[in-house]
């Protein structure tokens, strides 16, 4: 019944689109220039499934955090174990975590103990520009854990930042800080977070630091970052199984990075140095370590050099990067890594610019799992300015993480035998743009081999990393959005639906724990809207059918008054009070809301 009314509510704003659809303002996304890759790319030129959010639409949808906002992108699975983003993980078209990769202003957050920590180290959402998200393969663009898609994080500029201070109090005793200091060479950020958790042992204590500033080094521009985060929480039932409820964990996240970019008659060169550092403990019985403790601590130093040289023949990209890791642990041993990675990609545009083709390939050397080269081409035509086709085929490929390959405790057994994983895929897609209206639509599939999962044969057994043999995943899907006016309130109309198929060749166990529980159908419904000068409201429903779980629905409302000076926003979650699970067994909280108060100096 819930579902109907929302399916109702849907429609009667849809009947009304139509005929206000020209009063309405164009989305211009034109001046967004994606940097995705050695080339740089007009948003409205690329050929690839790219969905950009801007700094002024994050403050339309008025999210929590990085992660409420991606819960509203089509194609997105995020599993939380935790309100307010407390350990979650990010899948992406039905890959797994450790196939998708996190990017801080072109940074690889990749850890090699595992993907589950590729969220910890999140930008508070006032410091993101924009949020540049790539769905389906980029291994030819980032390397090897981009292997179904990848999301990266462009920090706000200095200049386009105020001075603010946030209080935050919610639901389970939620209570959070956020504070902004702006000068003319640097701004820092602090954050603080705390509750006693919407049920027994899942309390926490989030910090976190960012200092950005620009430098002069040798007369030129060189953009510093450093950022740290310290999660503390309790971990009812996140791991092993759902009676293991006095589980703990701590871990800490840091990144420091050096960027700058040279341009040179046509030439253009833009070098990054980053050392990232994540450490985490483990507890299995809160308050008795001496039962099980596990303590990882690893390191990531690299440099990076992209470069492009624009020719009558088109646009090159070439880049290198160079990372060294290593991890030390009780329980996974001590381990070293160096990894190598040569990018290679050419622009060409023919037919009077109607037709782009990127021919590109990354050829990566790493010391322990020999050599792989990812080749790719993407291919788009525009039959009018509004209207374009594209079609991208491409090759993937994931070596084990540390923990797939030696993890052992009282539920689960790595192995160290493990081939790495590969994927060959294919997508494609069409864009239309005209005034208000936007659809993008695509098909997608992908043919693994070797996957890596924990999977057991009966409900009993230890769950053990193996290699399933193959797995094709289908699927398409549509995003469409359009802005328009309805009794002079302004509104902005976001729908987005995606479809899965796994559809395993020859699996080898009764149980997955983690590859083949994809989104089935997955459908994100947004409204934004304008009431009036100062009032402004969103609804975010989502209903959603995995392979292994119930469906479920979960709407989201949010209000927010402001002015110049002060902001003022009640954020209400899950408030038809569903019952689900995201990931484990581990059920979400319900009904549950967050008061805000802002001040800008």
């Amino acid at each position: 019944m819930r579902s109907n009314c929302l399916f109702i509510f849907i429609l009667f704003f849809s009947f009304n689109i139509q005929s206000q659809i020209d009063s309405i303002a164009v989305k211009n996304l034109d001046e967004i220039i994606l940097n995705t890759g050695r080339i740089d790319i007009p948003f409205s030129e690329n050929s690839r499934s790219i969905q950009i959010i801007s700094s002024s639409e994050i403050k339309k949808r008025n999210p929590k955090n990085i992660i409420e906002l991606l819960k509203q992108i089509s194609g997105i699975d995020i599993r939380q174990r935790g309100i307010n983003g407390q350990q979650a993980d990010l899948y992406i078209r039905g890959g797994t975590f450790d196939q998708t990769l996190i990017l801080i202003d072109g940074i690889k957050l990749d850890d090699p103990q595992t993907g589950h920590h590729s969220l910890n180290l999140l930008l508070p959402i006032e410091m993101i520009e924009r949020v540049e998200i790539i769905k389906g393969p980029a291994s030819r663009i980032y390397g090897q854990n981009a292997f179904t898609g990848a999301i990266n994080l462009v920090t706000k500029e200095i200049s386009n930042s105020k001075t603010f201070l946030e209080i935050n109090s919610g639901s389970y005793s939620q209570r959070m800080i956020k504070s902004v200091l702006v000068t003319k060479n640097f701004l820092a950020n602090y954050s603080y977070a705390d509750s006693e958790g919407y049920r027994y042992n899942t309390d926490f204590i989030n910090k976190n630091y960012l200092l950005k500033s620009d430098i002069k080094i040798l007369g030129k521009s060189v953009k510093f970052l450093g950022f740290f985060s310290e999660r503390n929480f309790g971990a009812n039932g996140f791991y092993a199984t759902p009676s293991a409820k006095d589980q703990y964990e701590e871990t800490q996240g840091s990144l420091v990075s050096f960027t700058t970019k040279i341009v040179k008659n046509n030439f253009v060169f833009k070098p990054k140095i980053f050392w990232r550092r994540h450490q985490d403990e483990y507890i299995f019985i809160r308050n008795n370590p001496s039962v099980y403790r596990n303590l990882h601590i690893s390191n990531k130093v690299g440099a990076s050099m992209d470069f492009s040289y624009f020719s009558r023949v088109g646009t090159t990209g070439f880049g290198i990067d160079v990372t060294n890791t290593n991890i030390v642990s009780n329980n996974l041993g001590n381990h070293k890594r160096l990894v190598s990675n040569l990018f290679f990609e050419h622009l060409f545009l023919l037919f009077d610019s109607r037709m782009d083709i990127i021919l590109g390939s990354s050829f990566n050397l790493y010391s322990d799992f020999g050599n792989r080269f990812f080749p790719g081409i993407e291919i788009g035509y525009k039959m009018n300015n509004s209207f374009k086709f594209y079609l991208n085929l491409a090759n993937t490929y994931r070596i084990p993480t540390y923990t797939d390959l030696y993890y052992t405790d009282i539920t689960t057994i790595g192995n160290e035998n493990l081939n790495a994983e590969s994927a060959s895929n294919f997508e494609f897609g069409i864009k239309y743009s005209k005034n208000s209206l936007t659809f993008n639509g695509s098909i997608f599939g992908r043919n693994s081999k070797n996957l890596i999962d924990y999977v057991k044969e009966f409900e009993e057994d230890l769950w053990q990393a193996r290699n399933i043999l193959a797995l094709e995943t289908t699927g398409f899907e549509f995003d469409f959005g359009i802005n328009f006016e309805f009794f002079k309130t302004f509104h902005e109309l976001n729908i987005g639906y995606t479809f899965i198929d796994d559809s395993d060749l020859k699996s080898i166990s009764n149980f997955s724990k983690y590859s083949i529980n994809s989104y089935k159908n997955n459908f994100v419904f947004l409204i934004t809207s304008k009431l009036s000068k100062r009032i402004s409201s969103s609804i975010n429903f989502k209903k959603s059918e995995r392979l292994n779980y119930k469906n479920y629905s979960v709407l989201d409302l949010g209000f927010k008054w402001e002015n110049s000076k002060w902001k003022f926003s009640i954020l209400a979650n899950n408030i038809l009070n569903e019952k689900y699970y995201e990931t484990n067994l581990v059920p979400m909280p319900k009904s549950n809301f967050n008061l805000v108060v802002n001040y800008t100096f």
